[in-house]
């Protein structure tokens, strides 16, 4: 068996071409674009190209663009007080405050200052909460996007058994609800979990979020799962996802790469959660953007 590959670039391009596709009536009807604000602390060169990417996305999709960039040696009060402003300003429907923030700065008391009905990244208690209550809210764009990709390979993931390898807030527990809510029958193991392999093997899906280089290998994999790798692991030979992808190539049903499988989806995802919040903050009906065909 060979796997196939699941494109995140081209469901990607095709989420974003649909949010495109829909700014004009919103513009139409509200007399502006949708606005997505973007706060940058310091110059981690991954962060400013991650940044400049969501920028070039926003800008793409006829949106509103706004960055702001701010020394590193910014402190909590500063941050505090930008966060206010954003929240206040009625032409911002998104704000992401881009981490890992400088070690002075309280990054938890500034998500915690952003108003959950413009934290388009997902991140708030508020949000996680309504996530797993079944509340409209927002979820985290990574998950999110693993979602819609799952649902490109099987349409329905109603009775599938899922393990989902990683518990953090920002990936594993939000996907977890997520496939919950897709009437899944999911299991949330990790790096500590006893027989990690004999889990692996009873699930039609598999999401790794662990952040171990290659931890998955194709002898844990059930013949012809789908795989989700949202591992970005920088070795000596390049980037590497938590799967080892060529045993796993021999086994799965579909498998996405790294890069060019996860990644692309999660900034579509932001660009969605714009739009939608937006349409919410407006009260305008939203297009369907919850697919990635």
């Amino acid at each position: 068996m060979t796997a196939t590959i699941i494109d995140g670039k081209a469901h990607a391009a095709s989420l974003r071409a649909a949010i495109a596709g829909h700014v004009p009536a919103f513009r139409a009807a509200t007399g502006r674009a949708p606005g997505l604000a973007v706060v940058l602390v310091g110059e981690d060169p991954a962060s400013a190209v991650y940044v400049r990417s969501k920028g070039r996305a926003t800008r793409e999709a006829g949106m509103e663009s706004v960055e702001h960039r701010l020394p590193a040696d910014t402190d909590t009060a500063t941050l505090l007080a930008l966060v206010a402003d954003l929240n206040a300003d009625p032409a911002i429907d998104g704000i992401l405050v881009q981490l890992p923030l400088p070690r002075q700065v309280d990054a938890q008391a500034v998500l915690l200052a952003i108003d959950p009905d413009k934290d388009v990244d997902g991140f708030h208690p508020v949000n996680a909460g309504r996530l797993a209550t079944g509340m409209p809210g927002f979820v985290p764009c990574t998950p999110l996007g693993c979602v819609m990709l799952l649902k490109s390979v099987h349409g329905s993931l109603s009775g599938l058994d899922a393990v989902v390898i990683g518990r953090s807030n920002i990936v594993g527990k939000p996907m977890a609800q997520l496939l919950i809510a897709e009437s899944c029958t999911v299991t949330v193991a990790h790096s500590r979990t006893r027989d990690l392999p004999a889990r692996i093997r009873a699930a039609d899906i598999v999401v790794a979020a662990v952040g171990i280089p290659a931890l998955v290998k194709g002898d844990w994999i059930k013949p012809g799962a789908t795989v989700i790798d949202v591992g970005i692991n920088r070795t000596e030979t390049g980037l590497v996802g938590d799967v080892d992808f060529a045993e796993a190539m021999a086994v799965a049903g579909a498998i996405t790469p790294v890069p060019g499988g996860v990644g692309p989806m999660t900034i579509a995802c932001l660009l969605r959660n714009t739009y939608v919040s937006a349409c919410r903050r407006e009260g305008v009906a939203a297009a369907p953007v919850d697919t990635a065909s």
